[in-house]
């Protein structure tokens, strides 16, 4: 299939390079454009799929480019729901990374929508078998004020942690030598750092996403240890730091289920089936 892919590349780890990258590993061939450039992208692609990256300034000319697709990310966020809610109809079809994104987008789009979480990369996020020297991991920004002082406050109880950002090629790295990986979700979100961090192979602690399908995706203590206050994330870091088979069974679970059913080859043969089904139709 020829694929007009679309999306504003300000840096390589952006999702639109995740997907692009995951398509042409399925044999698919792939031309990236701008956004700002969609307006002269020639109708003679197959499909034409823009991933959301927080630009909202442009859109896609719909009525030449069919069949037409739209990855929103950030519907979890007020302000760029309302920009994706507008433009989501004009889609053929749009794939949604949060369910309650998803349920209001049905209710405007019908069955034009499907749930499609984030992901990691199969090649970039995994486990390098390095000995695990790192109590707790976290990469990113520190966020709004809680996870702010919930992170500072686990630097200061657990020197040797990793708390920061990173470049994107160290990820696997880093959290290959953690023991845990640390995720406050602060939008109830389900973000690419819980799937990042299961897939390097550390046990994933996160705060308990309420509803957005969580609970569909992982289940506590099995594959994922998830926490429901800010005093209990101590107690639970201590009792699996001290705990290593229990720790090391949970992490190997979460591995397993990160690469057989979260990674962005799994993501794009779910697309794929989309755009057969669109194309076949048109």
């Amino acid at each position: 299939m020829n694929i007009a892919i679309i999306y504003d590349k300000l840096r390589e780890d952006t999702l639109g390079e995740y997907y692009k990258k995951a398509f042409v590993k399925a044999g698919h061939a792939v031309t990236h454009f701008w956004l700002k450039d969609s307006g002269r992208i020639e109708p003679r692609f197959d499909c034409y799929l823009r991933i959301d990256d927080g630009d909202y300034k442009y859109d896609i000319p719909h009525g030449r480019l069919k069949p037409s697709f739209f990855y929103a990310s950030d519907v979890h966020l007020k302000k760029p729901f309302l920009a994706i809610n507008g433009v989501a109809p004009l889609y053929d079809h749009v794939f949604c990374a949060q369910y309650d994104g998803y349920l209001k987008l049905k209710a405007v789009c019908g069955d034009k929508v499907s749930w499609l979480p984030h992901a990691c990369d199969s090649e970039l996020h995994r486990d390098l078998g390095t000995e695990r020297t790192i109590d707790i991991a976290f990469i990113g920004n520190d966020g709004g004020l809680p996870r702010k002082l919930l992170l500072q406050e686990i630097r200061e109880r657990f020197p040797g942690s990793y708390i920061g950002n990173a470049p994107f090629t160290q990820i696997s790295e880093i959290y290959s030598k953690a023991k845990i990986g640390f995720n406050y979700s602060i939008a109830n979100d389900i973000n690419m750092r819980v799937f990042e961090v299961m897939a390097c192979g550390a046990m994933l602690l996160t705060n308990h996403v309420e509803g957005n399908g969580f609970d569909g995706l992982f289940e506590d203590k099995k594959n994922v240890a998830v926490y429901s206050s800010p005093q209990e994330i101590f107690l639970m870091i201590k009792r699996y730091l001290e705990n290593n088979n229990e720790r090391r069974a949970v992490a190997a679970a979460g591995k397993d289920l990160a690469a057989s059913s979260h990674t962005y080859d799994k993501r794009v043969s779910a697309m794929l089936e989309q755009m057969a089904m669109a194309k076949s139709i048109g």
